[in-house]
């Protein structure tokens, strides 16, 4: 079985997901595949200088991420455009990560985590989808605090995204996430029986 894990900014789907793999679950994690194909020597971070320049580059030729943000959460267009850049790569070795491990045991749970499941239309590729949710003042204020952000900066973090209520209404299963951490290993603890995993 292959679940979609979606969520907010800031709404704790790595903590979710990390409950899940400790209940046995696999992952495939969209944000670690993000990072490989920004790595030096990749052809997505290559395209992504050639578009962006050079100034998104530390001294050492690893990504600047703080640089990438400023530009593409400030315009739609350059977010666009690194989507398009990077999208595709990552999309790619999800599907291939996720069929490999569906292939080798089928009845165990795979979980997928991909922030911008909705926003990338890759509703499809899965049979059911988790949103992890806390409401919007909660992201604003996990934002600011993990980031150092300003709200300002916070608030161009959250309108690039879909909003989380559109999320949650899009969702086949919810764990919110905005209370205690034993809230939410209880809710784990129910989807996972409610899977019929235990």
């Amino acid at each position: 079985m292959i679940i979609g894990l979606t969520g907010g900014i800031a709404s704790g789907k790595s903590t979710v997901s990390a409950l899940l793999v400790s209940k046995g679950a696999r992952l495939v994690d969209a944000d670690v595949i993000a990072r490989e194909v920004m790595l030096p020597g990749h052809e997505v971070l290559a395209a992504a200088v050639k578009q962006f320049g050079s100034e998104i580059l530390s001294s050492d030729g690893t990504l600047n991420r703080g640089k990438l943000g400023d530009i593409v959460f400030q315009d739609p267009a350059a977010l666009q455009a690194l989507n398009n850049l990077t999208h595709p790569a990552i999309r790619r070795e999800i599907k291939e990560r996720m069929n490999s491990m569906e292939e080798e045991d089928p009845k165990k749970l795979t979980i997928v985590d991909i922030p911008l499941l909705f926003e990338s239309g890759l509703e499809n590729m899965f049979h059911e989808i988790l949103v992890v949710y806390v409401p919007r003042e909660v992201q604003i204020a996990r934002l600011m605090e993990r980031n150092g952000l300003s709200i300002e900066q916070a608030e161009a973090r959250l309108n690039a995204q879909m909003d989380i209520e559109a999320k949650r209404n899009k969702a086949d299963y919810i764990i919110d996430n905005s209370g205690e951490l034993a809230h939410t290993e209880q809710q784990v603890a129910v989807l996972w029986d409610r899977l019929g995993l235990s």
